[in-house]
């Protein structure tokens, strides 16, 4: 019997796509929106190295995201700032020249005053109460205050606790500060901080510290561990006080249009998956915060002071006008919901 070739090569094409589609769509389950020709392609940007936290979580997520997603939802990271610095790149996810960045909760208090309460110095004793407060009702409003701005997160990541390194002489007593110009993150919080210790505050980009630090424009910084060693800022330093005086953490942010955009499926991958590396760069951030303190100790390379438990409880004291401040100007509601004043 006579066969029409043409059908019978339909047929056979139809009869593959079906059979490919049926071998690769594990998950997510509903792939109907997303042709196999299709690609979602996400521009994660962000300016940190690949061995701090939030690389390694960055890293992970791509992997995870491809493999889920059997190739057709691909993450692509730019580390250390190579597509966007520092202050670029927060216009560059708004313009949707990317889809995601990772910035230091900081760098959002320009759109969102509201959030430098979690610049507070000692406003939080650990990882854990920042995450506690985040996911309660107060932290969840300061959430939504992002959509106005055309930004939706995704998620908050950690680095860890800030400590104090200089040039110039140990920090022991917030009067050392006096005097010093210490580079900090755009926040009026950190600003009227160090203001209030007699320091110079000098916000900076975190990828042009090492070479302000080299050339002497700044005495000091404060950041996290990981972040000090992985750009080396320590090989300019000569003390470095662990003062824990602050969290510094990353706010998961995307572009509220092109989340929209996505089909639903995809959505859901995204935030499953994100919640599950979410929980796996906690531990990440705690873990490599003790092995780069170590390895600190060891190299004998820095002249390290451990505040004690009387001389922090005397920068916290020395501290509260910061907090004033804060109220003066965003209300007492978010300082009122941090855990500290829950026992109150």
């Amino acid at each position: 019997m006579w066969r029409n070739p043409i059908k019978v090569l339909f047929l056979n094409l139809w009869f593959l796509t079906i059979l490919i589609g049926c071998q690769q769509q594990t998950y997510p389950t509903d792939n109907e929106q997303l042709s196999h020709e299709e690609q979602i392609v996400i521009r994660f940007s962000h300016v940190v190295g690949e061995n701090t936290p939030k690389g390694m979580a960055a890293i992970k997520f791509a992997e995870l995201i491809k493999e889920r997603s059997n190739g057709h939802v691909e993450i692509q990271v730019f580390p250390n700032g190579v597509l966007y610095k520092d202050g670029e790149e927060m216009n560059a996810l708004l313009r949707g020249d990317i889809q995601m960045i990772a910035p230091a909760i900081s760098k959002i208090t320009t759109f969102v005053p509201e959030w430098s309460v979690m610049d507070l110095p000692y406003a939080f004793k650990n990882a854990k109460e920042v995450h506690t407060y985040v996911e309660s009702e107060v932290g969840q409003s300061l959430m939504k205050r992002l959509n106005k701005h055309n930004l939706i997160s995704m998620g908050i990541w950690d680095s860890g606790f800030k400590q104090l390194s200089n040039s110039i002489r140990p920090i022991q007593n917030l009067t050392d500060l006096q005097g010093l110009r210490m580079r900090i993150m755009p926040s009026d919080i950190l600003a009227e901080q160090f203001s209030i210790a007699g320091a110079y505050p000098r916000r900076i980009d975190f990828n042009t510290v090492f070479h302000q630090l080299q050339k002497g424009n700044v005495d000091g910084q404060e950041n996290t561990l990981t972040n000090i060693t992985s750009k080396n800022l320590h090989s300019l330093q000569d003390y470095l006080t662990i003062s824990n005086h602050g969290y510094l953490g990353y706010l998961l942010l995307m572009n509220n249009e092109f989340w929209n955009s996505l089909p639903k499926n995809v959505q859901e991958l995204l935030i499953d998956t994100l919640e599950e590396v979410q929980k796996w760069e906690w531990q990440q951030a705690e873990n490599l915060s003790a092995e780069r303190l170590q390895e600190m100790e060891a190299c004998q390379c820095i002249q390290i002071h451990y505040l004690t438990e009387e001389e922090i409880e005397d920068w916290e004291n020395a501290f509260k006008p910061v907090y004033d401040y804060y109220t003066e100007n965003y209300g007492f509601k978010y300082i009122e919901a941090l855990p500290k004043n829950q026992f109150h």
